[in-house]
């Protein structure tokens, strides 16, 4: 199984970048699960058709419960992905990280993996605060490789800085580490360098470069990947060479 966490700043483009993974993956025929561990909840609905699921925690608050099967807490979207999410909780009250946590235990309860037995299992993360909850993926082994979303621009590259350090903090531990960096571009000045140089420094490669497309916001308006919406796509080929990449490197 191949268990990814994509990390980086919020407003990056991790929930763009995983949901386009998903799409490629299941493209190439792999079942894949991807679960959204943001409180915006917002990681899967591209692969949804702007039909969101129930986040974890809008269900347990709602019914004061936790779901006794998975139906009420994940739907299938394109591709047969299965799609999640934590949410977290109410505004201004209680821990986001706790959502997360909480969302893990119950899967684990209702026996998702051996149910569902995926062959990948994507886990999109907020970087802006690597403590707690946010790091389980790291830290818990339910991912292996940790894939670090930025652009050249200076917080989301501070960021991914940041994600990386509290990986290698846990190196020692035998839990996940960094595969690789994805260029989501922004189209800044001396964008690709300034990666680079940042890569360089971090022992780190460039895994995906992916250009500033207006493709991937079209077919967002309409509640798809830009891989679901065309897969001959530039943009959408570099979704699927670095899927492809994945897999390959897996084996």
């Amino acid at each position: 199984m191949l268990k990814l966490a994509i990390y980086g700043k919020g407003g990056i483009g991790k929930s763009t970048t995983t949901s386009n993974l998903a799409a490629a993956f299941a493209t190439l025929g792999k079942k894949v699960i991807q679960i959204g561990c943001d409180p915006k909840a917002d990681s899967t609905i591209n692969l949804l058709n702007g039909d969101p699921v129930k986040p974890v925690m809008n269900y347990i608050r709602e019914f004061d419960e936790e779901p006794e099967t998975l139906d009420p807490i994940a739907k299938e979207g394109f591709g047969g992905v299965l799609c999640i999410e934590t949410g977290g909780p109410t505004p201004g009250l209680g821990c986001a990280g706790r959502g997360i946590i909480t969302t893990f235990s119950l899967l684990e309860d209702l026996e998702l993996f051996e149910i569902y037995k995926p062959d990948v299992v994507l886990y999109d993360v907020l970087g802006d605060v690597v403590c707690g909850g946010f790091a389980a993926p790291i830290r818990e082994g339910y991912a292996s490789e940790i894939l670090i979303v930025t652009s050249g621009e200076k917080m989301a590259l501070y960021a991914a800085n940041n994600i990386n350090t509290a990986v290698n903090n846990f190196e020692d531990r035998g839990y996940a580490t960094v595969k690789g960096i994805i260029l989501n571009r922004r189209n800044v000045e001396n964008e690709r360098e300034k990666v680079e140089e940042f890569a360089k420094n971090s022992g780190l490669e460039i895994i995906a470069d992916i250009p500033r497309s207006q493709d991937i916001i079209h077919y967002e308006d309409l509640g798809k990947t830009v891989v679901e919406g065309d897969p001959q796509l530039q943009v959408s080929k570099v979704y699927l060479d670095l899927a492809k990449r994945l897999l390959e490197d897996k084996e």
